[in-house]
């Protein structure tokens, strides 16, 4: 398996050149880049153009992109107003959709295969215009992403539309061709019902269509992000899931969120941690 970290460790700072040397230095081969503008402005050729020789210059590759959450410039994931393909309102969906546009126009400089995207905001009901909403943004999303050789991985979250078998129904009845599924296995740990039974019951609707995985860890209760074999996950087990998915390369990418406080640690710091658990993720996955 190819070692793949997202950025999303570091997306309270600018991705620098240094920072991805660093990540480069700790073992990874690869990156998925957080999609949030004050920590890497895709709509600045400029920034884009500086990161793909930095990844060139350190030997990574950009395994994919994670499409922002947000509006605004927040650095946290969590803040300020959700960045919705399911907006009702024409005006602010169209808005979202040109957003979108520019993150998948970075491949014209730095190619990219999958953008992850997310069904709406994390508390998103399943509310039947918001499916047409979906459907008409990602009608024409996905045929723009194709155009630069992109494919848009939907992920699974823990709100009502971004439910495992929400989405797979929602990929059958719409027949968008080429869409795809990222599968979070964070996210599947949150769930209702039996914690042994969670990971397995959220991968089942979407296994056919999966393409890659969000590798990371918690306690069943809150995503905490943490690095596998910190939570309460039975990795185990959760790798037989993985590794029953029809696509032999599948991608793997470790998504913690950085510490704070008493617990916050430097980056190379961090990046060490980060490769332990990987090695020990790896280790399970042989």
């Amino acid at each position: 398996m190819r070692r793949i970290l997202s950025t999303y460790l570091f997306v309270s700072r600018k991705l620098t050149a240094e920072l991805l040397g660093q990540i480069s230095e700790a073992g990874f081969e690869a990156v998925e880049i957080f999609s949030t503008r004050s920590h890497f402005d895709y709509t600045v050729k400029k920034d884009v153009q500086t990161i793909a020789s930095a990844l060139s210059q350190h030997k990574l590759t950009m395994a994919s992109l994670h499409a922002p959450t947000s509006r605004d410039l927040s650095a946290m994931r969590e803040g300020g107003a959700p960045l919705s393909i399911c907006e009702v309102e024409r005006v602010r969906r169209i808005e979202a959709m040109d957003e979108l546009k520019r993150v998948i126009d970075v491949a014209e400089d730095l190619p990219f295969s999958r953008l992850i995207l997310h069904m709406g905001g994390s508390r998103e009901t399943a509310d039947p215009r918001k499916r047409d909403a979906a459907f008409s943004s990602l009608e024409h999303l996905v045929l723009h992403a194709r155009h630069v050789g992109v494919t848009i991985a939907v992920e699974n979250t823990t709100s009502e539309m971004g439910d495992p078998f929400y989405l797979r129904s929602f990929v059958d009845e719409t027949r968008l061709n080429g869409l795809k599924f990222n599968f979070d296995i964070g996210h599947a740990h949150l769930a209702d019902g039996p914690e042994n039974e969670r990971i397995e019951k959220a991968f089942a609707p979407l296994r056919e269509l999966v393409v890659s995985a969000h590798i990371h860890d918690n306690h069943g209760e809150k995503d905490e992000h943490l690095a596998p074999y910190e939570g309460t996950i039975d990795w185990e087990s959760a790798v037989k899931t993985l590794k029953s998915a029809p696509d032999p390369d599948l991608a793997l990418t470790l998504e913690l969120k950085e510490r704070s406080g008493p617990e916050a640690k430097s980056v190379s710091e961090q990046l060490a941690a980060a490769s332990e658990a990987l090695d020990r993720f790896e280790r399970e996955w042989s």
